[in-house]
């Protein structure tokens, strides 16, 4: 994959905090990812959901369609990773 200079990847983060509402989010990420790339992105945060439920693997596997390999990633970077995916889960459940 070739490098992209660190100052358009956070301008990317600036224009992502400028969509005000689903549908302008809609708009955006339609023009900016494949299909198949919004289902991956949509697949992994469902994933990250269904681990901090309890859910096993098996049982993740089969509701959602994905491998084994992307809930074990999954569940690293719930671990491990910068902490994105248990900010937006809170941010997300009511209390």
């Amino acid at each position: 994959m070739k490098s992209v200079p660190s100052e358009y990847i956070d301008e990317l983060y600036e224009v992502i905090l400028k969509l005000g509402t689903v549908d302008e989010c809609r708009q955006f990420l339609g023009d900016l990812l494949t299909e198949h790339e919004l289902h991956e992105l949509a697949d992994r945060w469902r994933v990250a959901r269904m681990l901090t439920d309890g859910e096993p693997y098996s049982a993740i596997e089969k509701q959602t369609g994905a491998s084994s390999r992307t809930i074990a990633r999954v569940n690293n970077w719930l671990k491990e990773g910068t902490g994105g995916y248990r900010m937006m889960l809170k941010k997300m459940r009511p209390k």
